[in-house]
């Protein structure tokens, strides 16, 4: 292992540290964790799969129809597992993230900014989240190469 790889992976992240307050920026963190994957589990991705009539209109206002609607359902629903899984953590708070731009871009430009707000404030815990877990990366780089 080289001196920069031994420096990277034996900083300290700011959800590992061992004191008292570490350990409440932990539980704080994964508190946000869970109720950011069940927000995306339940109150988005739900209503999409199960084809809510809101749902489908907003879809077919889009002009994506059932096929977006139901495929922007089953990622957040994968995003928001993905959330509670400790390699997947990172990443999927990043792709929510570009999810969640892709949100906004749609509601600024098809809906008029009705709603344009809530995928900017979902953004804000999503980046903590990618920030504090980024050393879920490496571990995650690691399966994949020890994979391949």
């Amino acid at each position: 292992m080289s001196e920069t790889t031994a420096r990277v992976t034996s900083a300290p992240v700011v959800a590992e540290s061992a004191t008292a307050r570490g350990r409440r920026a932990r539980i704080a963190l994964r508190t946000v964790q869970v109720l950011i994957a069940l927000f995306y589990g339940v109150a988005s991705a739900l209503p999409k799969l199960i084809g809510n009539q809101y749902a489908v209109d907003a879809f077919d206002k889009i002009g994506w129809g059932s096929a977006g609607m139901y495929t922007i359902g089953a990622l957040e629903l994968a995003g928001g597992v993905a959330l509670l899984i400790p390699v997947l953590q990172s990443v999927a708070a990043v792709a929510l993230s570009a999810l969640m731009v892709g949100a906004f871009v749609v509601q600024m430009t098809v809906f008029g900014g009705e709603n344009a707000a809530t995928p900017l404030i979902l953004i804000v815990p999503l980046a903590l989240i990618a920030w504090a877990r980024r050393g879920s990366n490496a571990d995650l780089l690691r399966l994949v190469r020890r994979r391949s």
